[in-house]
């Protein structure tokens, strides 16, 4: 786990030294243990790499080269089976000096080319130049646990692992996109390789990028999610196979020469993921981190971590937030995250990556459970509404619902604490098309856009065209698939970019093994009467990891996902420090909002509004990477 930067430009240059040492100086947190680069003595290559080591921390420096010196590659992730690939490469005649897995990817690309890729099992994004060919190999892992961005210009190629390093050459300009913000205000992240920044886009999950010697720049998808359904198999053998794969995935996530620890929140995925570990790791000790808020039950999930802990029998250490931290660190949440994505997590998942560090330097934890095995409440909204069409329709009964209204009943209760959302969301287009019901579901602003400044011209049909072409451009028949290969695709991507900087901004390792790649395609193979049983969320999840986590757990129907007590926070602590931001000139000026409708939702005294966070997290990056105001951390 590192942070990586490089230039390949088209012709020699000999400022590249300067550029490449320009670029590394932002991301020194990524990689508090080491530097390294290397210079193209032709000029039109420089690789830079910030480490934090975790895999043989004395012998893998980078960059790292082959037998022959022809190769050099930076890579920021882990290749989790690299011990396998190193015996099966071994036996064909390649020669290890490290016991990195950085190692195992130079020797895999000599054995097998491009499509080294797809023997691995891990997260990654890296760079191989080839000295002789003078080409640069880039490749990003299946599900986008790592970042990759770049920027091609007339001058060359620059790649980097955050935004600011792209920034930090003066080839990309300070401008914002009008696409980025377009998806942002209707999203809170962008769409497929767009970003706020104008010239900056990040390589797509499961691509390849090349640039040939003359210059050329092409990518190349080597991974999808494809939905090739399983008819040979019943309900008891996926949920054998998840078992086993949920195992093995955590099994090979614990590899580690340094301490190793796990977030726990108290939710199932967190919870399965630390009773894993504790399987794997026998008696040797484990450290859990949580955070809460002292701000009433619906924000203090600490009575279900400690049940875990016990139960796992971790070491177990929390920590309690309020206004005051959020006030001292939301600005530099903002230049970490390099461009707002995703909601007011960001923030405790920030402060709970800050506890871990001082304690272990590679944490564990549970994201992607939500999106992968069905355990957002929309997906229950989304076929609640199919199966009261279905059941007005008569057509409930032919083969096509996963569910029916009749057997979605038990599973209702789940939804008591969305009821408001409810309203709204039935309140109009009931009964549309499901993209455009899904859609309505993931429309951050769609309640608020008298929020909107009337001089500010949003494509909204624009907007749904490119979220249809992602929601059913791939051929799955079943909306459940729809759904989930969208969220894996997109909104996924703005959790896990908040993985990686939350954590790496601490110089923190984080892995996911519930997004382990097998598991993935695991998914994608069940037929979805199976996989979303009577509308029931994480149902097959649920029955693979029985008797793993304590009966309360599995039992509970108040799903958090780490919620902030923000609007308390703004009518109260937080009213003058939000409104000293979102009221100021520099907001007034830049037009994107109405200063009155702010006001107005502000004072509000109903449920925080996630338009209202998208708002302050807007203000704050064009503070810092637009105008050039914001502190430089």
């Amino acid at each position: 786990m590192c942070g990586i930067v490089g230039i390949r430009t088209r012709q020699p240059n000999s400022s590249n030294t300067a550029t490449l040492a320009a670029m590394m100086a932002p991301i020194a947190h990524r990689g508090p243990d080491g530097e390294g680069s290397f210079i193209d003595p032709r000029g039109h290559c420089a690789l830079g790499h910030k480490r934090l080591a975790i895999i043989d921390p004395k012998g893998g420096h980078q960059p790292l080269t082959n037998e022959d010196g022809s190769l050099q590659i930076v890579f920021n992730g882990c290749i989790y089976n690299y011990k396998e690939l190193r015996t099966e490469l071994a036996a064909a005649g390649h020669r290890f000096v490290t016991n990195t897995d950085t190692e195992t990817i130079v020797h895999a690309y000599e054995q097998w080319g491009d499509e080294c890729v797809s023997h691995f099992n891990g997260m990654w994004a890296f760079a191989i130049f080839n000295t002789t060919t003078q080409t640069l190999f880039c490749s990003r892992d299946r599900l986008g646990v790592k970042p990759f961005y770049f920027a091609d210009s007339p001058d060359g190629f620059y790649f980097a692992s955050e935004i600011k390093c792209l920034l930090a050459t003066g080839a990309v300009k300070k401008r914002s996109s009008t696409d980025g913000i377009r998806q942002y205000l209707t999203f809170q992240y962008c769409l497929g390789e767009n970003t706020l920044f104008d010239g900056v886009r990040r390589l797509p999950p499961g691509h390849n990028l090349i640039v040939a010697a003359d210059g050329r720049v092409t990518t190349r998808q080597f991974w999808d999610l494809r939905f090739d359904i399983d008819e040979q198999h019943d309900e008891p053998w996926f949920i054998e196979r998840m078992s086993e794969l949920l195992s093995d995935a955590v099994r090979l996530r614990l590899r580690s020469d340094v301490p190793l620890g796990a977030h726990l929140s108290g939710g199932l995925d967190s919870s399965i993921v630390v009773g894993l570990a504790r399987r794997h790791l026998g008696e040797s000790p484990l450290k859990t981190f949580t955070g809460a808020f002292r701000d009433g039950p619906a924000f203090d999930e600490t009575k279900y971590a400690r049940l875990v802990s016990q139960s796992a029998r971790t070491e177990y250490i929390e920590t309690y937030l309020g206004p005051t931290d959020f006030a001292d660190t939301i600005q530099k949440i903002i230049w970490h995250m390099d461009e707002p994505a995703a909601g007011p997590g960001v923030f405790p998942q920030f402060l709970v990556s800050k506890l871990a560090s001082k304690h272990v330097k590679v944490i564990l934890g549970g994201q992607g459970g939500d999106e992968l095995f069905i355990g957002y409440a929309r997906y229950l909204v989304a076929y609640l509404e199919e199966c009261i069409k279905g059941a007005i329709e008569k057509t409930s009964h032919r083969g096509r619902y996963v569910a029916t209204l009749e057997t979605i009943v038990p599973s209702l209760p789940s939804l008591e604490q969305y009821i408001p959302m409810l309203k709204s969301f039935w309140s109009r287009g009931l009964f549309e098309e499901p993209s455009r019901r899904y859609f309505a579901l993931m429309d951050r602003f769609a309640d608020h856009q008298a929020m909107l400044s009337p001089d500010l011209k949003i494509d909204t049909t624009r907007t749904f065209d490119e979220f249809r072409a992602e929601f059913e451009g791939h051929g799955a028949a079943a909306m459940i698939n729809r759904i989930l290969r969208y969220d894996l695709k997109t909104h996924l991507q703005s959790l896990l970019h908040v993985e990686d900087r939350t954590s790496m901004a601490w110089g923190l390792e984080s892995r996911v093994p519930l997004l382990d790649y097998r598991l993935v395609e695991l998914m994608a193979s069940i037929p979805p009467v199976i996989k979303f049983k009577n509308g029931l969320l994480k149902h097959l999840l649920r029955k693979a990891v029985k008797g793993l986590v304590p009966q309360e757990i599995l039992d509970r129907t108040d799903k958090m996902g780490f919620p902030v007590p923000l609007s308390q926070w703004i009518a109260g602590d937080l009213r003058n420090f939000v409104g000293d931001i979102l009221l100021s000139k520099a907001s007034k000026e830049r037009g994107l909002f109405r200063p009155d409708a702010l006001e107005d939702a502000m004072k509000s005294s109903g449920a925080y509004s996630r338009a209202i966070w998208g708002a302050l997290c807007l203000e704050l990056w064009h503070r810092q990477f637009i105008d050039a105001l914001g502190p430089k951390v």
